[in-house]
């Protein structure tokens, strides 16, 4: 079946908001309908529509004029197996002592590495993307080290794969959250594929609102792979579920960004232990002083 997708900027939350649900008025009606803010640092939201009918190229004209945005990108994409596609083009990833693997690929699990299965789905951390990367590799420097962390929140969680990492190498319990509830499902999927489910919590969260996560504070380590604008508006939080001496493992940061996040976190009583890039993404390991 084929799929069209429409595409479009403008700058505000609010109104990216507005112009999404409108969207959803149109007929044909998409399939699906996303707000995203843009990781370059403009400022700007991305619109976009997927579509398995040909859409109404004079109905995203005019929302478009509407909303303030600019015209609309409509293209048609070939028919792929995209999970397929995935499996194909995703090499296994090394970060330090972990192994990130899809099943097609288990009989390449190094005997001395710990293995982190995680299947093509549509949820974000496979360990390809340089945030991922950095956490993983920030982990490993701390088990290095010889920090045991026995309590461990992974907010944002993805595919869940840092909270299963850290199930891995430390015997105590972690909670893993996201506010995207296929994210959710994907993390849970995970987390009883890698035999982790008597360590691993999972639930439905924007970043630690949710009663199991405010039960389980404080942490001593937390990890947040997400944005910079929301790893910004959790630093008052993280410095009251994080315990003193206490570290936050950050990314999903554009290199740029990264003094802003720094300055935000020192103002709530942490300090910078390990700042690393890896390609255009910062990862930052701060620690809770006190």
């Amino acid at each position: 079946m084929p799929t069209w997708t429409a595409l479009t900027t403008l700058a505000g939350q609010a109104k990216a908001e507005a112009l999404g649900n409108a969207m959803e008025t149109l007929s044909p009606e998409p399939t699906g309908v996303g707000v995203f803010e843009m990781e370059d640092g403009s400022g700007l939201w991305e619109v976009g529509g997927y579509f398995t009918e040909e859409p109404d190229l004079a109905g995203l004209a005019l929302l478009s004029t509407m909303h303030g945005a600019k015209d609309f990108v409509v293209s048609e994409l070939p028919e792929t197996d995209w999970v397929a596609h995935v499996k194909r083009e995703l090499a296994p990833v090394e970060a330090g002592r972990f192994f990130v693997y899809g099943a097609h690929d288990a009989d390449r699990l190094p005997s001395d590495k710990v293995g982190l299965k995680i299947e093509a789905a549509m949820a974000f951390g496979t360990g390809h993307h340089g945030t991922t990367l950095g956490c993983l590799s920030a982990l490993d420097r701390l088990a290095e080290r010889g920090v045991v962390a026995r309590n461990v929140a992974d907010i944002g969680c993805g595919t869940a794969v840092l909270a299963m990492a850290a199930a891995k190498i430390w015997p105590n319990p972690v909670i893993a959250s996201d506010i995207d509830e296929v994210a959710v499902e994907v993390a849970r999927a995970n987390v009883k594929a890698n035999g982790v489910e008597d360590r691993v919590h999972v639930v439905e969260a924007a970043g630690f609102d949710h009663a199991d996560l405010k039960a389980a504070a404080p942490f001593d380590l937390v990890f947040a792979n997400i944005l910079k604008g929301p790893l910004v508006s959790l630093a008052p939080d993280m410095g009251t579920m994080i315990s003193d001496g206490g570290r936050a493992i950050l990314s999903g940061i554009l290199n740029p960004q990264a003094d802003e996040v720094v300055s935000a976190y020192e103002a709530v009583g942490f300090v910078v232990a390990q700042r690393s890039e890896y390609g255009d993404w910062t990862t930052l390991t701060l620690q809770k002083t006190g």
